[in-house]
């Protein structure tokens, strides 16, 4: 439907009433003003008919056509007006501006029949005799009695016609003036009144936009429109305070979402996502823009998940289960699942927060294992010590030589029991004291480091070993605790002469590579299979473990290099291949944090 400005809604029907009204005011006039000339004009003729009359009785009796004649021409040419006189049967005696035997019969004249039935009569109508429009009046002549006749007098109207076109092309002049007053009055009145409507539409606009401090002018000159700009004005303002408080209860719900580790999932009763955070796109790999408004079933391709969203869709209030993600690897994943209700109790759809548990089901299973690995280390050496105990309290042996070796190896089981506490104790004490801003550190030449750590393995290792090449620049130095440092190093370097042969040589080195400083333990010896290297640093793993055993390892060694490592913000890594030897390596940091004093 064309919709039209309200300016011209006002405008135009009220131009229209002006221009009716003003037209039907000039034609009422105008025929008022004709309709009074013409009546003093007929009233003046009948008048002056009925003077004509009296002077005409005296020739009434005879009617003779020659002084008839004679008088309607006199006094026809001094009054300036047409005398006829008809005798009864219509036919014309005398006539002041025409021969009466060149006139039809005026029987059928309105005016004159109804004269001849005893009326005054008058008429206007067109005259072809003249040939313009006349007024008749006409008046029995009557004596004791008998109408003798007819007398008619005819006055033109051209003059008074001409007098009203005059004065009605002035009153049209006048009417086309006052109406275009009258239009530009009505544009200016339409103006006023649609302007303000105008403004509030724009302002209206720019609230629909968003602009809430848009204000409206309140001083128009209609009482209506300024209460209805005051309105617009307070609901603006309303308006303006509810959004900002939602926007700000929005702003802190995705502050919440985001913020929160948990993946949120929440879906309708169609299984369409609704709402989803930042660590749900994380965890499930999806992209936020794409995945609202889609199904679960199309984005997350899990029937576990699937499985626990519909019976939370289906009536169940709230349900937990654990799922398994395969996506970069395995992931556990604790499933929290809840119904969504709106206000009125309406079930809209469903709540799912994933907790990944992946590193606490990992640790769990470390924790079986360390279990299970300190149960296997402890036993052997106490089983060991127990046997041989117990022969010599039930069966003791004869032989001082024999008595001897067996306290031998008992005192040897001893000694390998008192290592791995030893070595459980120092993990223990490593992972209390927590992170590398605890440590008492100071600056530390490498050097002297690692010669103290290749003294303390060659003085307590008997045998031929193999030779071991130190490289490190004498002034290397790092921030560090020095007894903690050269444990780690005594480790690796223990494994690396344990695990090489006596010709192949040990590399023992420390350079600065950029902020960090590098201590490297090489050795020639059997490698590690790449199955077992990323396992390799975890407390009583071994990659052979018959062979560890058979050294006097207690499989904590590189557990307590790695902990002495990340104290001190740093890291141990390995690099390795099976015949070619294998490469630790402890990357600590050149620089660190104020030095603590010991």
């Amino acid at each position: 439907m064309l919709r039209r400005r309200l300016l011209w809604n006002i405008y135009l029907p009220f131009l229209l009433v002006v221009v009716v009204s003003i037209a039907a005011i000039t034609l009422y006039t105008s025929r008022s003003l004709r309709s009074f000339f013409y009546e003093r004009t007929t009233a003046d003729l009948v008048h002056r008919t009925q003077s004509l009359l009296v002077a005409l009785r005296p020739l009434a009796h005879t009617m003779d056509a020659a002084a008839v004649g004679t008088f309607c021409r006199e006094h026809g040419r001094s009054g300036n007006i047409r005398i006829t006189v008809v005798r009864p049967d219509g036919t014309v005696v005398g006539d002041s501006h025409e021969l009466p035997e060149r006139m039809d019969n005026h029987a059928t004249r309105q005016e004159v029949s109804d004269a001849l039935n005893g009326r005054t009569s008058h008429t206007i109508r067109y005259s072809p005799t003249v040939k313009h429009t006349q007024l008749y009046v006409a008046l029995p002549i009557q004596l004791d009695g008998e109408t003798l006749g007819v007398l008619r007098t005819a006055h033109s109207l051209s003059t008074i016609d001409e007098a009203m076109a005059f004065v009605e092309r002035r009153i049209a002049l006048g009417g086309v003036l006052l109406a275009l007053g009258a239009a530009g009055i009505s544009f200016g009145l339409a103006r006023r009144i649609s302007a303000p409507l105008r403004r509030m539409q724009v302002g209206a606009a720019r609230l629909a936009r968003g602009r809430f401090d848009t204000r409206l002018q309140t001083t128009a000159a209609s009482e209506e429109i300024g209460a209805l700009a005051e309105s617009l004005n307070t609901m603006a303002a309303q308006l303006h305070e509810r959004i900002s408080t939602i926007e700000k209860q929005r702003n802190e719900q995705e502050a919440v979402l985001a913020s929160m580790v948990e993946c949120v999932l929440a879906i309708d009763r169609e299984e369409t996502i609704i709402r989803l955070n930042q660590a749900s796109c994380d965890l499930l790999g999806l992209d936020p823009s794409a995945a609202l408004g889609r199904s679960l079933q199309e984005v997350v391709r899990n029937p576990d998940l699937l499985a626990l969203a519909e019976s939370v869709l289906i009536g169940s209030d709230a349900v937990e289960g654990e799922i398994v993600l395969r996506r970069d690897g395995e992931r556990h994943l604790q499933v929290h699942a809840t119904s969504l209700h709106d206000p009125d109790g309406q079930r809209l759809g469903a709540l799912l927060v994933l907790n990944d548990v992946t590193r606490m089901r990992r640790l769990e299973s470390l924790r079986r294992d360390f279990v299970a690995n300190v149960s296997h280390e402890l036993r052997t050496p106490i089983t060991s010590i127990k046997g041989f105990v117990e022969t010599l309290q039930h069966d003791p042996p004869a032989d001082p030589a024999a008595f001897a070796r067996f306290l031998a190896i008992i005192s040897r089981q001893a000694d390998r029991l008192q290592a791995i506490i030893d070595d459980l104790l120092s993990l223990s004490r490593l992972e209390q004291n927590g992170g590398s801003a605890s440590l008492l550190r100071e600056d530390t030449r490498v050097a002297d480091v690692l010669q103290e750590a290749v003294n303390v393995c060659t003085a307590r290792t008997t045998g031929e070993l193999p030779p071991v090449h130190i490289q490190c620049p004498p002034d290397l130095c790092v921030p560090a605790n020095t007894a903690l440092l050269e444990q780690a190093v005594v480790n690796l370097v223990d494994n690396a002469l344990k695990h090489s042969g006596t010709s192949a040589a040990v590399q023992v080195a420390a350079a600065a590579e950029g902020d960090r400083v590098v201590i490297t333990v090489r050795d020639q010896g059997r490698g590690i299979a790449p199955e077992h290297l990323p396992r390799i640093f975890e407390r009583f793993y071994r990659a052979d473990r018959a062979r560890s055993r058979s050294l006097g390892g207690t499989g904590l060694g590189l557990a307590i290099v790695k902990h002495i490592a990340q104290a001190h913000g740093g890291e141990a890594t390995v690099t390795s291949a099976v015949g070619e030897g294998s490469t630790f390596r402890i990357v600590l940091p050149a620089r660190s944090g104020p030095t603590a004093s010991a």
